[in-house]
């Protein structure tokens, strides 16, 4: 599919929205109880928007596979310990990169696969933000969280889904987004291509011509073309030919612009 192609080829300002921190809405932070763990440590020197997206691209690239493998995972035990035997998986470059997978998903019509992706997603959303709500780092909340989540109450697990299910409506919208302005583009470029010695488009023109000439050009009977513009009247036969010549419906012999099309009727 052309327009798949042309998703696969990322723009440098769809790379820069991978590498942007997803934000899920209203992400739920009740419910975990205090553990002790290790304090983050001194904030390193802040990097440029530049640095850091570099740094972002060079993770993702790096650990692609790392992150996919995780995305696949739908037990709590395996995900745990996968993290676990991974630290530095956990992390917001993880959960920048599943998003996006998703949406690619998405675009690709891997649906189920998109939904169980979205889920991952969602456990490093969480995960993420219970480090800063501890004001720790993310790996050592993984164990408090799979501990909660595995032995939480009903409305704890309705707060999780209900987030999952908000984010998927927001990964399938976002994807008929960008599919329907690839589309666009597609079309557009298209068109372009078709248009005419006169800026006319010929597949716009034959769907306006009346249903006797379009016959002419499906069966590609010149006789019959000038035949039937004869039976017009002198205008309209003239409006039409020059749509068809513009759009290139109709070419023109080399020597003069009128050499090989039919002749206007005679008044």
């Amino acid at each position: 599919k052309q327009w798949y192609q042309r998703r696969v080829a990322i723009t440098a300002g769809e790379k820069q929205e991978k590498l942007a921190p997803w934000n899920c809405d209203t992400i739920c932070r009740e419910g975990f109880s205090k553990t002790t763990v290790n304090k983050l440590p001194d904030k390193k020197k802040e990097l440029s928007e530049e640095e850091r997206l570099d740094h972002s691209q060079k993770f993702m690239d790096k650990y692609k596979s790392e992150i996919e493998k995780f995305g696949y995972y739908s037990n709590w035990d395996d995900s745990k310990e996968y993290l676990l035997a991974n630290k530095h998986l956990a992390c917001e470059d993880t959960a920048n990169y599943l998003t996006y997978w998703c949406v690619n998903l998405q675009m690709e019509e891997k649906n189920g696969l998109m939904k169980q992706v979205a889920h991952q997603t969602i456990v490093m959303q969480y995960i993420l933000e219970l480090a800063k709500t501890m004001e720790v780092p993310p790996i050592a909340c993984v164990p408090s969280f799979f501990t909660k989540i595995k032995t939480c109450d009903a409305k704890y697990m309705e707060g999780f889904n209900s987030e999952l299910k908000a984010f998927i409506a927001r990964i399938e919208r976002r994807s008929k987004e960008k599919t329907d302005k690839l589309m666009a583009e597609i079309e557009a470029e298209e068109r372009e291509k078709r248009l005419g010695p006169g800026g006319l488009d010929p597949q716009e023109v034959y769907e306006e011509l009346p249903a006797e000439l379009q016959n002419c050009f499906d069966t590609k009977d010149i006789g019959k073309l000038q035949e039937v513009l004869t039976t017009m009247k002198p205008d309209e036969a003239q409006i039409w030919l020059k749509k068809c010549i513009d759009s290139g419906l109709w070419v023109p012999g080399p020597s003069d612009d009128t050499e090989d099309a039919p002749p206007p009727p005679e008044e």
